[in-house]
């Protein structure tokens, strides 16, 4: 073939065909498809020069064009700042929404049982008696203890790395391990509730429940809430194992896979706040009062965020999945 009888014949199509990509903004109709079939026609003659006459820079030049060209066809990627926004107002509180029947039971069986656990060991010396010795438990819970100095015993941004890495790793735990069938999930499920309640009693039993309380509400209605919401999406995952309803198996893994990780990203954040707060507002030298309000607000804010943006995306369509340009086809199956 030759090579520039070849680039003659067609030369002036790859220089509408560029004037096109750089208008793409702002093309009309007519112009539109006229993209659309200059892109198939300067790709086609791509494919002639690289098989019969590969002229490096003839090669250089389409190649270019039709990059540019299908980009200009399948539309620009969305902005970093978009996909982030889209992310938090709407594929995040949307998975969290959706997957409340499986962690508001559990953070209500949870908080049943850690208030049992509690006045159970308050009301029980015996039981306490299996806990510690009579000393361990003064240094426990005595003014100054170790149950207060906890959240003191460092730099607070340090503290609050330790804290958001600790929770993160907890929560990590309960969202991936729940693929196996539930049970990891369920092991730090009681870990946690059982830490809380005996936390909770010994204090009570100290007559010191108010200073467990102002220490635990600040940060904990927050970070127990994003601890439930792991812990009860990685039982949706488990279930998804045993039930994957009219999916085959690995689709339905492979979407609720998906989400687990939306969940993960945002809690992340979530605990990233909760950290801060145990860091900078429980120990602080605030009113009891003050610290119990601001882990209320927290709370009510994040709350509100999952059930007014939340339902009101997963009303329109979303499903707390990653884009569908970004989770990849799938093989039709039967129903």
């Amino acid at each position: 073939m030759d090579v520039d009888v070849f680039v003659a014949a067609h030369s002036a199509e790859w220089t509408r065909l560029g004037e096109l990509t750089r208008r793409r903004g702002k093309l009309s109709g007519p112009e539109a498809d006229e993209l659309v079939t200059l892109y198939q026609r300067t790709a086609t003659h791509l494919s002639i020069i690289r098989s019969s006459a590969p002229d490096p820079a003839l090669l250089a030049r389409l190649s270019g064009l039709v990059a540019r060209a299908r980009s200009a066809v399948t539309g620009s990627h969305s902005p970093a700042w978009r996909e982030v926004a889209l992310f938090f107002t709407r594929r995040f509180p949307a998975a969290v929404y959706l997957s409340r029947r499986w962690w508001v039971p559990a953070a209500l069986v949870c908080a049943v049982l850690g208030t049992v656990l509690a006045v159970w060991i308050a009301g029980d010396e015996q039981v306490r008696a299996t806990l510690a010795t009579p000393e361990e438990l003064k240094q426990l819970t005595a003014p100054g203890g170790q149950y207060e100095t906890y959240y003191s015993t460092g730099p607070a941004a340090s503290f609050a790395a330790k804290v958001w890495t600790n929770n993160a790793w907890v929560a990590a735990t309960c969202l991936f391990l729940g693929v196996a069938l539930g049970l990891p999930v369920i092991g730090a499920l009681w870990l946690n509730t059982l830490n809380v309640g005996v936390g909770g009693g010994l204090m009570a039993a100290a007559g010191r429940g108010d200073v467990f309380l102002g220490l635990i509400l600040p940060h904990g209605l927050l970070e127990l809430t994003a601890v439930f919401i792991a812990a009860g999406t990685g039982l949706k995952l488990g279930w998804t194992v045993i039930d994957p309803g009219r999916r085959s198996r690995a689709a339905a893994l492979a979407r609720q896979g998906r989400s687990v990780v939306v969940i993960a990203l945002g809690l992340a954040c979530v605990l990233l706040v909760s950290g801060l707060v145990e860091a900078f507002v429980t120990p602080s030298g605030l009113p009891t009062w003050a610290r119990i309000g601001i882990g209320v607000v927290v709370e009510l804010a994040f709350l509100t965020y999952v059930f007014v943006l939340g339902r009101r995306a997963a009303r329109d369509g979303e499903e707390g999945d990653i884009d569908s340009r970004d989770a990849g086809d799938a093989l039709p199956e039967s129903a």
